[in-house]
Protein backbone atom coordinates (compact mmCIF):
# COMPACT_ATOMS: atom_id res chain seq x y z
CA UNK A 1 0.00 0.00 0.00
CA UNK A 2 1.45 3.33 -1.00
CA UNK A 3 0.25 5.85 2.13
CA UNK A 4 0.06 9.58 2.35
CA UNK A 5 0.06 10.95 5.61
CA UNK A 6 -0.70 15.11 5.52
CA UNK A 7 1.15 17.22 8.14
CA UNK A 8 4.27 18.62 9.75
CA UNK A 9 4.19 18.01 13.47
CA UNK A 10 4.84 15.82 16.14
CA UNK A 11 1.56 14.09 16.06
CA UNK A 12 2.48 13.30 12.17
CA UNK A 13 5.79 11.75 12.85
CA UNK A 14 4.45 9.90 15.34
CA UNK A 15 1.80 8.62 13.20
CA UNK A 16 4.23 7.88 9.71
CA UNK A 17 6.70 6.37 12.63
CA UNK A 18 4.14 3.85 13.12
CA UNK A 19 3.10 3.34 9.52
CA UNK A 20 5.95 2.87 8.69
CA UNK A 21 6.52 -0.69 10.48
CA UNK A 22 3.52 -2.19 9.14
CA UNK A 23 4.13 -4.98 6.68
CA UNK A 24 1.42 -3.73 4.23
CA UNK A 25 3.27 -0.38 3.41
CA UNK A 26 5.13 -0.50 0.12
CA UNK A 27 5.97 3.05 0.46
CA UNK A 28 5.46 6.61 3.01
CA UNK A 29 5.11 9.29 1.71
CA UNK A 30 4.47 12.43 4.56
CA UNK A 31 3.78 16.28 3.14
CA UNK A 32 4.96 18.38 4.11
CA UNK A 33 7.15 16.60 6.93
CA UNK A 34 9.32 18.45 8.88
CA UNK A 35 13.32 18.50 9.58
CA UNK A 36 12.70 14.31 11.21
CA UNK A 37 10.67 12.95 9.14
CA UNK A 38 12.46 11.93 6.26
CA UNK A 39 13.87 9.09 8.24
CA UNK A 40 10.60 7.17 7.86
CA UNK A 41 8.86 8.58 4.73
CA UNK A 42 9.85 10.89 1.62
CA UNK A 43 9.04 14.27 2.28
CA UNK A 44 7.23 16.07 -0.27
CA UNK A 45 6.40 19.69 -0.51
CA UNK A 46 3.57 20.82 -0.83
CA UNK A 47 0.45 23.72 0.68
CA UNK A 48 -1.96 21.01 2.38
CA UNK A 49 -4.38 24.21 2.06
CA UNK A 50 -4.39 23.96 -2.11
CA UNK A 51 -6.56 20.62 -1.77
CA UNK A 52 -6.46 20.40 -5.54
CA UNK A 53 -2.84 20.44 -5.15
CA UNK A 54 -2.84 17.36 -2.43
CA UNK A 55 -5.09 15.75 -4.83
CA UNK A 56 -2.61 16.34 -7.87
CA UNK A 57 0.08 14.58 -5.41
CA UNK A 58 -1.98 11.78 -4.66
CA UNK A 59 -1.75 11.49 -8.74
CA UNK A 60 1.39 11.87 -9.10
CA UNK A 61 2.71 9.18 -6.73
CA UNK A 62 -0.21 6.81 -7.23
CA UNK A 63 -1.33 7.07 -3.74
CA UNK A 64 -3.43 3.83 -2.48
CA UNK A 65 -4.33 5.82 1.21
CA UNK A 66 -4.39 9.18 2.74
CA UNK A 67 -4.27 9.58 6.17
CA UNK A 68 -4.88 13.40 7.39
CA UNK A 69 -3.11 14.60 10.41
CA UNK A 70 -4.19 18.32 11.61
CA UNK A 71 -7.46 19.58 12.43
CA UNK A 72 -7.26 22.91 10.56
CA UNK A 73 -7.50 20.12 7.38
CA UNK A 74 -10.19 18.33 8.93
CA UNK A 75 -12.25 21.13 9.49
CA UNK A 76 -11.68 22.30 5.97
CA UNK A 77 -12.58 19.61 4.26
CA UNK A 78 -9.90 18.00 2.75
CA UNK A 79 -11.08 14.50 3.41
CA UNK A 80 -14.21 15.37 1.18
CA UNK A 81 -11.76 16.38 -1.48
CA UNK A 82 -9.35 13.81 -1.82
CA UNK A 83 -12.21 11.19 -1.24
CA UNK A 84 -14.17 12.80 -4.26
CA UNK A 85 -11.02 12.33 -6.21
CA UNK A 86 -11.43 8.95 -5.87
CA UNK A 87 -8.40 8.29 -2.98
CA UNK A 88 -9.18 5.88 0.20
CA UNK A 89 -8.83 9.11 2.94
CA UNK A 90 -8.45 8.64 6.74
CA UNK A 91 -10.43 11.33 7.64
CA UNK A 92 -13.50 12.67 9.10
CA UNK A 93 -16.09 14.48 7.12
CA UNK A 94 -16.23 18.12 6.89
CA UNK A 95 -19.92 17.86 8.32
CA UNK A 96 -18.94 15.83 11.38
CA UNK A 97 -15.75 17.30 11.33
CA UNK A 98 -18.05 20.33 13.14
CA UNK A 99 -17.31 18.56 16.54
CA UNK A 100 -14.37 20.02 16.12
CA UNK A 101 -14.26 23.18 14.50
CA UNK A 102 -17.53 24.36 16.52
CA UNK A 103 -17.66 24.04 19.64
CA UNK A 104 -21.48 25.20 19.73
CA UNK A 105 -22.14 22.50 17.21
CA UNK A 106 -20.87 20.38 20.06
CA UNK A 107 -22.39 21.74 22.84
CA UNK A 108 -26.15 21.14 20.51
CA UNK A 109 -25.12 17.67 19.72
CA UNK A 110 -24.77 16.71 23.50
CA UNK A 111 -28.28 18.59 24.67
CA UNK A 112 -30.01 16.22 21.89
CA UNK A 113 -28.11 13.45 23.07
CA UNK A 114 -28.49 14.10 26.60
CA UNK A 115 -24.19 13.81 26.83
CA UNK A 116 -23.50 14.96 29.94
CA UNK A 117 -20.95 18.05 29.88
CA UNK A 118 -20.89 21.62 31.21
CA UNK A 119 -23.94 24.24 31.67
CA UNK A 120 -23.22 26.74 28.73
CA UNK A 121 -24.36 29.67 27.03
CA UNK A 122 -23.62 30.55 22.79
CA UNK A 123 -23.09 33.87 21.87
CA UNK A 124 -22.57 36.17 18.68
CA UNK A 125 -22.25 39.61 20.08
CA UNK A 126 -19.81 41.22 22.75
CA UNK A 127 -22.47 42.49 24.70
CA UNK A 128 -24.61 39.56 25.55
CA UNK A 129 -21.59 37.47 26.08
CA UNK A 130 -20.49 39.84 28.92
CA UNK A 131 -24.18 40.16 30.24
CA UNK A 132 -24.34 36.62 30.58
CA UNK A 133 -21.08 36.61 32.40
CA UNK A 134 -22.17 39.11 34.94
CA UNK A 135 -25.06 37.04 35.76
CA UNK A 136 -23.05 34.02 36.05
CA UNK A 137 -19.87 34.85 37.59
CA UNK A 138 -16.30 33.28 38.28
CA UNK A 139 -14.49 31.18 38.41
CA UNK A 140 -15.69 30.30 34.28
CA UNK A 141 -14.75 29.40 30.85
CA UNK A 142 -14.07 30.98 27.75
CA UNK A 143 -14.30 29.43 24.54
CA UNK A 144 -13.81 30.75 20.92
CA UNK A 145 -16.10 28.76 18.96
CA UNK A 146 -13.88 27.65 16.12
CA UNK A 147 -10.60 26.07 15.64
CA UNK A 148 -7.13 28.35 17.75
CA UNK A 149 -4.84 26.18 17.64
CA UNK A 150 -5.43 25.01 21.28
CA UNK A 151 -5.36 28.73 23.00
CA UNK A 152 -8.58 29.60 22.37
CA UNK A 153 -10.10 28.45 26.18
CA UNK A 154 -9.53 30.52 28.75
CA UNK A 155 -10.37 29.14 32.39
CA UNK A 156 -11.44 32.32 34.08
CA UNK A 157 -10.99 32.74 37.99
CA UNK A 158 -12.02 36.21 37.92
CA UNK A 159 -14.48 38.31 36.09
CA UNK A 160 -12.13 40.72 34.87
CA UNK A 161 -10.02 37.84 33.27
CA UNK A 162 -13.43 36.28 31.83
CA UNK A 163 -14.16 39.49 30.64
CA UNK A 164 -11.12 40.07 28.90
CA UNK A 165 -10.85 37.00 27.40
CA UNK A 166 -14.43 37.61 25.82
CA UNK A 167 -13.34 40.96 24.35
CA UNK A 168 -10.33 39.76 23.10
CA UNK A 169 -12.41 36.88 21.04
CA UNK A 170 -14.58 39.45 19.70
CA UNK A 171 -11.83 41.99 19.03
CA UNK A 172 -10.47 39.50 17.00
CA UNK A 173 -7.59 37.71 18.68
CA UNK A 174 -8.56 34.57 16.70
CA UNK A 175 -9.87 35.71 13.73
CA UNK A 176 -13.35 34.03 12.73
CA UNK A 177 -12.95 31.50 15.13
CA UNK A 178 -13.52 34.26 17.83
CA UNK A 179 -16.64 35.76 16.17
CA UNK A 180 -18.82 33.20 18.15
CA UNK A 181 -18.18 32.79 22.13
CA UNK A 182 -19.22 29.86 24.42
CA UNK A 183 -19.09 30.52 28.11
CA UNK A 184 -19.05 27.46 30.42
CA UNK A 185 -19.26 26.67 33.66
CA UNK A 186 -16.18 25.89 35.61
CA UNK A 187 -16.17 22.10 36.42
CA UNK A 188 -14.20 21.17 39.20
CA UNK A 189 -12.12 17.74 38.36
CA UNK A 190 -8.97 16.23 36.74
CA UNK A 191 -9.32 16.37 33.16
CA UNK A 192 -8.41 12.64 30.74
CA UNK A 193 -8.31 11.86 27.52
CA UNK A 194 -10.34 9.08 25.71
CA UNK A 195 -9.33 7.94 22.10
CA UNK A 196 -11.66 5.31 20.17
CA UNK A 197 -11.71 4.63 16.25
CA UNK A 198 -15.02 5.02 14.69
CA UNK A 199 -15.90 3.72 11.15
CA UNK A 200 -19.68 5.36 11.42
CA UNK A 201 -21.23 2.30 12.70
CA UNK A 202 -18.83 0.81 14.94
CA UNK A 203 -16.31 1.54 17.52
CA UNK A 204 -12.97 0.47 18.26
CA UNK A 205 -11.78 2.32 21.33
CA UNK A 206 -8.16 2.97 21.68
CA UNK A 207 -6.43 4.09 25.27
CA UNK A 208 -6.78 6.80 27.90
CA UNK A 209 -3.74 10.08 27.98
CA UNK A 210 -3.38 12.58 29.86
CA UNK A 211 -2.18 16.16 28.31
CA UNK A 212 -0.18 19.24 30.15
CA UNK A 213 -2.19 22.09 28.81
CA UNK A 214 -0.46 25.40 30.55
CA UNK A 215 2.96 26.21 29.80
CA UNK A 216 5.48 25.85 33.16
CA UNK A 217 5.57 23.73 35.99
CA UNK A 218 2.66 23.54 38.38
CA UNK A 219 0.09 23.85 35.50
CA UNK A 220 0.66 27.64 35.48
CA UNK A 221 1.27 30.19 32.44
CA UNK A 222 -0.84 30.12 29.36
CA UNK A 223 -2.48 27.77 27.88
CA UNK A 224 -0.90 26.23 24.69
CA UNK A 225 -1.32 23.35 22.52
CA UNK A 226 0.12 21.05 24.78
CA UNK A 227 3.65 20.76 26.66
CA UNK A 228 3.67 16.85 27.44
CA UNK A 229 1.43 13.82 28.24
CA UNK A 230 1.54 10.39 29.20
CA UNK A 231 -0.60 6.95 28.62
CA UNK A 232 -2.04 5.20 29.84
CA UNK A 233 -4.36 7.65 32.37
CA UNK A 234 -5.07 5.27 35.23
CA UNK A 235 -6.79 7.84 37.00
CA UNK A 236 -10.25 6.88 34.71
CA UNK A 237 -10.76 3.87 36.21
CA UNK A 238 -12.74 1.23 34.31
CA UNK A 239 -15.97 1.76 35.71
CA UNK A 240 -15.31 5.31 34.75
CA UNK A 241 -14.28 4.15 31.65
CA UNK A 242 -17.40 1.91 30.71
CA UNK A 243 -19.17 4.63 31.28
CA UNK A 244 -17.92 7.38 29.46
CA UNK A 245 -18.23 4.94 26.23
CA UNK A 246 -21.85 4.27 27.10
CA UNK A 247 -23.37 8.27 28.05
CA UNK A 248 -20.49 9.94 25.81
CA UNK A 249 -18.70 8.09 23.06
CA UNK A 250 -22.08 5.82 21.63
CA UNK A 251 -24.72 8.77 22.05
CA UNK A 252 -22.32 10.75 19.71
CA UNK A 253 -21.95 8.07 16.71
CA UNK A 254 -25.72 7.71 17.11
CA UNK A 255 -26.71 11.36 17.00
CA UNK A 256 -24.05 12.11 14.14
CA UNK A 257 -25.31 9.22 12.21
CA UNK A 258 -28.78 10.16 12.81
CA UNK A 259 -28.20 13.37 11.32
CA UNK A 260 -26.90 11.71 7.85
CA UNK A 261 -23.25 12.59 8.91
CA UNK A 262 -21.54 9.78 10.01
CA UNK A 263 -18.26 10.09 11.88
CA UNK A 264 -15.21 8.01 10.18
CA UNK A 265 -11.99 8.85 12.37
CA UNK A 266 -10.70 9.31 15.56
CA UNK A 267 -12.85 10.70 18.10
CA UNK A 268 -10.71 12.57 20.88
CA UNK A 269 -13.13 13.14 23.67
CA UNK A 270 -11.73 15.23 26.58
CA UNK A 271 -13.16 14.45 29.65
CA UNK A 272 -13.73 16.09 32.96
CA UNK A 273 -13.72 13.52 35.96
CA UNK A 274 -16.49 15.29 38.28
CA UNK A 275 -18.30 14.18 41.38
CA UNK A 276 -21.10 13.49 39.05
CA UNK A 277 -19.08 11.11 36.84
CA UNK A 278 -17.77 11.27 33.72
CA UNK A 279 -18.38 14.64 31.73
CA UNK A 280 -17.42 16.44 28.15
CA UNK A 281 -14.93 19.03 27.83
CA UNK A 282 -14.66 19.22 24.22
CA UNK A 283 -14.41 16.97 21.08
CA UNK A 284 -11.52 16.71 18.85
CA UNK A 285 -11.88 15.29 15.50
CA UNK A 286 -8.31 13.73 15.35
CA UNK A 287 -5.77 12.32 16.99
CA UNK A 288 -4.01 14.46 19.48
CA UNK A 289 -0.74 16.41 19.84
CA UNK A 290 1.24 15.51 21.74
CA UNK A 291 -0.79 12.15 22.86
CA UNK A 292 -0.45 10.90 19.52
CA UNK A 293 3.11 10.31 20.20
CA UNK A 294 2.78 8.47 23.68
CA UNK A 295 -0.37 6.43 22.34
CA UNK A 296 2.27 5.15 19.19
CA UNK A 297 5.27 4.14 21.69
CA UNK A 298 2.66 1.76 23.49
CA UNK A 299 0.77 0.44 20.56
CA UNK A 300 1.44 -3.02 19.60
CA UNK A 301 -0.74 -3.66 17.08
CA UNK A 302 -0.25 -2.58 12.92
CA UNK A 303 -1.73 0.89 12.54
CA UNK A 304 -2.24 0.92 9.27
CA UNK A 305 -4.99 -1.82 8.85
CA UNK A 306 -7.11 -0.25 11.88
CA UNK A 307 -6.85 3.25 9.71
CA UNK A 308 -7.57 1.53 6.15
CA UNK A 309 -10.76 -0.27 8.20
CA UNK A 310 -11.91 3.15 9.36
CA UNK A 311 -11.44 4.71 6.02
CA UNK A 312 -13.63 1.77 4.58
CA UNK A 313 -16.43 0.90 6.89
CA UNK A 314 -14.44 -2.26 7.77
CA UNK A 315 -13.67 -2.12 11.85
CA UNK A 316 -15.81 -4.65 12.86
CA UNK A 317 -13.76 -7.52 14.22
CA UNK A 318 -10.97 -5.58 15.02
CA UNK A 319 -8.51 -5.43 18.43
CA UNK A 320 -5.48 -3.57 19.06
CA UNK A 321 -3.10 -4.48 21.69
CA UNK A 322 -0.62 -2.47 23.70
CA UNK A 323 2.28 -2.74 25.11
CA UNK A 324 2.15 -3.21 29.17
CA UNK A 325 3.98 -0.23 30.18
CA UNK A 326 3.47 3.53 30.56
CA UNK A 327 4.70 5.75 27.57
CA UNK A 328 5.76 9.93 28.36
CA UNK A 329 6.29 12.59 26.18
CA UNK A 330 7.99 15.89 27.00
CA UNK A 331 7.64 18.81 24.49
CA UNK A 332 10.44 21.10 23.89
CA UNK A 333 9.26 24.67 22.79
CA UNK A 334 11.07 27.58 21.33
CA UNK A 335 11.47 30.35 24.44
CA UNK A 336 8.37 32.68 24.09
CA UNK A 337 5.95 30.24 22.66
CA UNK A 338 3.00 30.10 23.07
CA UNK A 339 3.66 33.93 22.32
CA UNK A 340 5.96 35.06 19.83
CA UNK A 341 9.33 33.15 18.80
CA UNK A 342 12.02 33.71 16.93
CA UNK A 343 12.89 30.77 13.95
CA UNK A 344 16.54 29.42 12.89
CA UNK A 345 18.23 28.25 16.27
CA UNK A 346 20.32 25.37 15.65
CA UNK A 347 19.89 22.24 18.04
CA UNK A 348 22.82 19.49 18.34
CA UNK A 349 22.49 16.35 20.37
CA UNK A 350 19.05 14.84 18.83
CA UNK A 351 20.44 12.44 16.72
CA UNK A 352 23.52 11.37 19.07
CA UNK A 353 20.77 9.55 21.35
CA UNK A 354 20.25 5.88 20.99
CA UNK A 355 18.28 4.46 23.15
CA UNK A 356 15.42 1.85 22.70
CA UNK A 357 13.13 3.04 25.25
CA UNK A 358 13.11 6.71 23.93
CA UNK A 359 12.07 8.39 20.69
CA UNK A 360 12.17 12.28 19.65
CA UNK A 361 9.62 12.83 17.41
CA UNK A 362 9.66 16.06 15.45
CA UNK A 363 6.89 19.07 15.61
CA UNK A 364 8.87 22.46 13.88
CA UNK A 365 11.85 21.09 12.88
CA UNK A 366 13.96 22.26 9.54
CA UNK A 367 17.09 19.96 8.04
CA UNK A 368 19.57 22.87 6.81
CA UNK A 369 22.45 20.39 5.40
CA UNK A 370 23.54 18.54 8.94
CA UNK A 371 21.92 21.47 10.84
CA UNK A 372 18.68 20.59 12.53
CA UNK A 373 17.10 24.16 12.97
CA UNK A 374 13.56 25.43 15.18
CA UNK A 375 11.20 26.19 13.02
CA UNK A 376 8.12 26.64 15.12
CA UNK A 377 6.51 27.40 18.47
CA UNK A 378 6.73 23.12 19.83
CA UNK A 379 9.74 22.03 18.28
CA UNK A 380 10.85 18.48 19.63
CA UNK A 381 8.50 15.34 21.47
CA UNK A 382 11.14 13.72 23.97
CA UNK A 383 9.33 10.73 23.93
CA UNK A 384 9.81 7.13 26.18
CA UNK A 385 8.50 3.79 27.63
CA UNK A 386 8.99 2.66 31.37
CA UNK A 387 6.97 0.45 33.17
CA UNK A 388 5.78 3.26 35.56
CA UNK A 389 5.52 6.48 34.90
CA UNK A 390 7.94 7.97 37.11
CA UNK A 391 10.10 5.47 34.83
CA UNK A 392 9.12 6.84 31.80
CA UNK A 393 9.79 10.62 32.82
CA UNK A 394 12.84 9.83 34.20
CA UNK A 395 14.27 8.29 30.60
CA UNK A 396 12.16 11.01 28.76
CA UNK A 397 14.22 13.81 30.58
CA UNK A 398 17.57 12.03 30.32
CA UNK A 399 16.49 12.16 26.70
CA UNK A 400 15.90 16.04 26.90
CA UNK A 401 19.33 16.81 29.09
CA UNK A 402 20.91 15.13 26.01
CA UNK A 403 19.80 17.97 24.12
CA UNK A 404 22.07 21.24 23.04
CA UNK A 405 19.93 24.01 22.29
CA UNK A 406 19.78 27.11 24.53
CA UNK A 407 16.96 29.05 23.05
CA UNK A 408 14.45 25.79 23.73
CA UNK A 409 12.55 25.10 27.26
CA UNK A 410 9.95 22.60 28.51
CA UNK A 411 8.00 21.54 31.77
CA UNK A 412 10.02 19.79 34.26
CA UNK A 413 7.01 17.85 35.85
CA UNK A 414 5.31 16.03 32.91
CA UNK A 415 3.64 13.14 34.66
CA UNK A 416 3.39 15.02 37.64
CA UNK A 417 -0.77 13.98 38.72
CA UNK A 418 0.25 10.26 38.35
CA UNK A 419 3.28 10.47 40.29
CA UNK A 420 2.14 11.96 43.28
CA UNK A 421 -0.69 9.28 43.58
CA UNK A 422 1.74 6.24 43.01
CA UNK A 423 3.63 7.82 45.84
Amino acid sequence: MRVLVIGSGGREHALAWKIAQSPLLTKLFIAPGNGGTGSVAENLAVDVTDHAAVVALCRQHQIDFVVVGPDAQVVAGLGDDVRAAGFTCFCPSKAAGQLEGSKGFTKALCDEMDIPTAAYGRFDNEAAALAYLYTQGAPIVIKADGLAAGKGVTVAMSVEEAEEAIIDCFSGAFGASGAEVVIEEFMEGEEVSLFVLCDGTNILPLTTAQDHKRAFDGDTGPNTGGMGAYSPAPVMTREIYDETIERVIWPTVRGLAARGTPYQGVLYAGLMLTEDGPKLVEYNARFGDPETQVMMMRMESDLLPLLHAVATSTLAGHDVAWKDQFALTVILATQGYPGSYGKGSEIKGVDAVNAEHTHFFHAGTRRDGDRLLAWGGRVLNVTALGDTVLEAQQRAYAGVDAIDWPEGFCRRDIGWREIARSR
